[in-house]
């Protein structure tokens, strides 16, 4: 499987607010995890074009992403555009 509980636990501990590998529930942790996600399901639609259940996947992640992006904004500026830097996500 591409994403092993040992880079679960590396991208909380990296992104997560907290900073540890348990803090998996603060909106920076999701993000990271679902930014890793779509870039993984990224390279694989562009290998396999016809995938479209796997692209409908991707569609959904980027949604869920969104909305927690959405939610960081609303709720506290600095936090939303420091994992907006740190990720390298556009808007």
């Amino acid at each position: 499987m591409y994403l092993t509980s040992e880079k679960k636990q590396e991208l909380f501990q990296n992104h997560g607010r907290l900073k540890s590998a348990t803090d998996t529930g603060s909106p920076e942790s999701q993000i990271a995890l679902f930014t890793h996600r779509i870039q993984h399901l990224t390279t694989h639609l562009k290998s396999n074009k016809k995938d479209h259940s796997t692209r409908l996947g991707l569609l959904k992640l980027v949604g869920k992403r969104r909305s927690l992006l959405d939610y960081l904004h609303k709720k506290e500026i600095e936090r939303y555009r420091a994992i907006i830097a740190e990720l390298g996500i556009r808007k």
